[in-house]
């Protein structure tokens, strides 16, 4: 497997997809700097979070990504915690809470973040756990018999065993007993 960089000497790449590219800028990391990388990333790493629009699901992969590209340890991890606060969530904050509540949820969100990134930073730092190398792998290469196959196996089959007991423990006539949505039980005792 290739090893993916953002930060390349000379030239800028683009992280991210579609319309919610950055524009990640030669040395935009500090990686020349440790002292200015550790106190850089924590801030940034969120920021990359909001503006790449990427989920649970897709920010362990691209902090692999930044983390080869040379952002702090830190700056990873307030990074992958900064799923709560992309674009569209915010958006719905907005819609529930007001503008005003979403402006200190984000304010707070990613106080703690930044926090917590300096604080993963430091003491990952001061016990040596940070990684030396910078060559996360991004994905795999296919698909492979491994420990997680076995363990997805062994749950396809306990959720097979769940199923079969439900059906035949009377499960479907207790669905069909069960009625529709609350709304539809409401009107109905309103209307007798």
């Amino acid at each position: 497997m290739a090893k993916v960089n953002i930060v390349r000497p000379g030239e800028g790449e683009i992280l991210g997809s579609g319309a919610q590219r950055i524009r990640i800028l030669e040395n935009g990391f500090f990686t020349d700097h440790p002292v200015v990388s550790a106190i850089w990333g924590p801030i940034i790493g969120p920021v990359v979070a909001i503006l790449s629009f990427v989920c649970s699901i897709g920010n362990v992969p691209l902090a692999a990504v930044l983390w080869n590209g040379g952002i702090s340890f830190g700056g990873v991890v307030a990074f992958i915690f900064a799923d709560l606060l992309i674009l569209p969530i915010l958006n719905i904050y907005r819609k529930y809470y007001g503008t005003r509540m979403t402006l200190v949820i984000l304010g707070t969100f990613y106080a703690s973040m930044v926090v917590a990134g300096y604080l993963v930073e430091l003491l990952f730092g001061v016990t040596g756990l940070i990684p030396q190398g910078r060559t996360a792998k991004v994905m795999a290469e296919g698909i492979t018999w491994n420990y997680t196959t076995w363990l997805n196996i062994v749950f396809l089959v306990i959720a097979a065993v769940l199923v079969v007991r439900f059906v035949r423990t009377g499960g479907w006539s207790m669905l069909k007993m069960m009625g529709g949505s609350p709304e539809e039980e409401h009107t109905h005792h309103h209307e007798g």
